[in-house]
C-alpha cells in the first residue's frame, strides 16, 4: 500500500468519525432538539361560544416526536381541541388547536413536554387568550382610544395659541410647566427604553416570559410630542411678557428630591445593586406622583388672582375629554372582558384618570362660573373695546385695545 492510498483511507476515517460524532450530538438526550415549536400567533380574541384556531409548526427539523400537553390558568373560560398531541419526527406539518370561548377573561394556555429532555422545545407554544363578550364593544374602544390619544395629543396646542396671541404667558403657572416637562421627560425614557433597547426588553420578557411588553408605538409618540409640545411653551415663558411669575421655591424643593431619587437610581442600575429595568420603573413612579400634583400650582393661582385668564381652557376641556373616554374605555374593556380586577383589584391607573378629571372639572366650575366676571374685566387673550365718555356734539372716541 502507497503512501498516498493510506492518506486517503485515513481522511476518510477521520471523516467518517466527525460524521459520526456530529450525528451521535444531535441524537444524544437533553439535545436530542435544535429546533422548536411554535405556534402562528401568541395573542387572539375569540368571542363567546365561537372558535378560533391556532397553529402549532416547527421552525426547523425535529429529529424525534414529542409529546404537547396545552394547560391554561383557567378551565371556565375556554375549551381546546385537541388539549394533547404528538409532534412527530422529522415533520414538517402543522398542528391546528381549536379554542371555544365559554365565558369572558384572560386565559393563558402554555404547553408540556411528557417527556422533560423536550421541555425546551415546547417553552414557545403559549398563546395568551381573550375571551370577550362582544365584537362591537371592541369596536367602540378601540375608537375611544384612538380619539382619546388624539385630544391628549391636541390639548397642548389650545395653550400655545393663546400665549402666541396675548404674547404674553401672564396667568400660566410656571410651577406647573417644571412639573411638566420633567414628568414627560421621565415618562419619555421608560417608553422609548422599553420599546427601543433590546437588552431592557430581554429583561421584561425574562420577568414576565408570557407578558407582551406594555409599551406601544402610540405610548413612545405621545410622550415624545408632549415633551416638545411642553418644550415649546417654556420657551414662550422666556420670550413673552411673564410679570414677575417664575418657579417658586417650593417647587424647585419638590424637583430636587424627584432628581435625587433618579440619580441615586440611575447609579444603583450603573453599579448593577439594581437592574436598569428597575430604573425605569422607579421613573414612570416619579411621573405618577407628578401627574398627581401638577395641577395644584395652577388651581392656586387662579384662587388667588380669582382669575382663569391666561390658563387656556380648551386645555381643560380636550385633557377632561381624552381622561373621561380612557375611563369609559376602562369600564368598556372590564365589562367585555369580566374583568374588573384590572380597575377594582388594581386602581392605580383609574384612580389617577379620575384625578385627573375631577381637577378639570375644578378649572371648568373656576372659569366658567367662579370667576367668569373677573374673566371677562381682566387682562387676557381676548380684544376688547373701550369706548371713552362722549361729550355734548363731540364724535365717540372709541380706542381698541388687545391684551
Amino acid at each position: 500500500m502507497n503512501k498516498k492510498t493510506l492518506e486517503t483511507r485515513m481522511d476518510r476515517h477521520v471523516g467518517s468519525f466527525y460524521l459520526a460524532l456530529l450525528l451521535l450530538a444531535t441524537a444524544a438526550p437533553g439535545n436530542a432538539q435544535t429546533s422548536l415549536l411554535t405556534v402562528d400567533s401568541h395573542d387572539i380574541t375569540v368571542l363567546l361560544n365561537t372558535n378560533e384556531t391556532f397553529v402549532v409548526f416547527a421552525n426547523g427539523l425535529i429529529t424525534s416526536e414529542v409529546h404537547v400537553t396545552l394547560d391554561t390558568d383557567s378551565e371556565d373560560h375556554l375549551d381546546l381541541d385537541p388539549a394533547s398531541f404528538v409532534y412527530p419526527a422529522g415533520g414538517a406539518q402543522n398542528q391546528s388547536v381549536m379554542i371555544t370561548g365559554l365565558s369572558a377573561g384572560y386565559v393563558k394556555v402554555t404547553a408540556d413536554s411528557s417527556d422533560a429532555a423536550n421541555a425546551e422545545i415546547v417553552k414557545d407554544v403559549f398563546v395568551r387568550v381573550t375571551v370577550a363578550k362582544s365584537r362591537a364593544l371592541i369596536y367602540t374602544s378601540i375608537v375611544f382610544g384612538w380619539v382619546y390619544f388624539v385630544a391628549w395629543s391636541v390639548s397642548f396646542y389650545p395653550q400655545i395659541w393663546i400665549n402666541y396671541r396675548r404674547k404674553s404667558v401672564e396667568g400660566l403657572n410656571f410651577d406647573f410647566l417644571a412639573l411638566n416637562i420633567v414628568g414627560f421627560t421621565l415618562y419619555s425614557m421608560f417608553n422609548c427604553g422599553l420599546y427601543f433597547i433590546e437588552g431592557l426588553q430581554k429583561e421584561y420578557e425574562a420577568r414576565h416570559p408570557l407578558g407582551l411588553n406594555p409599551v406601544m408605538l402610540n405610548d413612545v409618540v405621545f410622550s415624545l410630542h408632549a415633551m416638545f409640545a411642553t418644550t415649546i411653551t417654556i420657551l414662550q415663558c422666556f420670550f413673552y411678557q411673564r410679570a414677575q411669575q417664575r418657579v417658586s421655591f417650593i417647587a424647585y424643593g419638590i424637583l430636587a428630591i424627584f432628581a435625587v431619587v433618579v440619580i441615586v437610581s440611575a447609579g444603583l442600575a450603573g453599579g448593577s445593586v439594581i437592574h436598569w429595568l428597575d430604573f425605569l420603573y422607579y421613573c414612570s413612579y416619579v411621573k405618577l406622583t407628578i401627574t398627581i400634583i401638577k395641577y395644584v400650582p395652577q388651581a392656586l393661582m387662579n384662587y388667588r388672582r380669582k382669575s382663569t385668564s391666561g390658563w387656556s381652557i380648551g386645555n381643560i376641556l380636550l385633557d377632561f375629554t381624552g381622561g373621561t373616554l380612557s375611563m369609559l374605555q376602562m369600564i368598556l374593556n372590564a365589562h367585555n372582558y369580566d374583568d374588573w380586577v384590572s380597575i377594582f383589584g388594581d386602581p392605580t391607573k383609574f384612580g389617577l384618570g379620575l384625578f385627573s378629571v375631577l381637577f378639570d372639572v375644578f378649572f371648568m366650575l373656576q372659569h366658567y362660573v367662579f370667576y367668569r366676571h373677573s374673566r371677562e374685566s381682566s387682562s387676557s387673550d381676548l380684544t376688547t373695546v373701550t369706548e371713552a365718555p362722549n361729550r355734548p356734539n363731540e364724535p365717540s372716541d372709541v380706542t381698541t385695545e388687545k391684551y
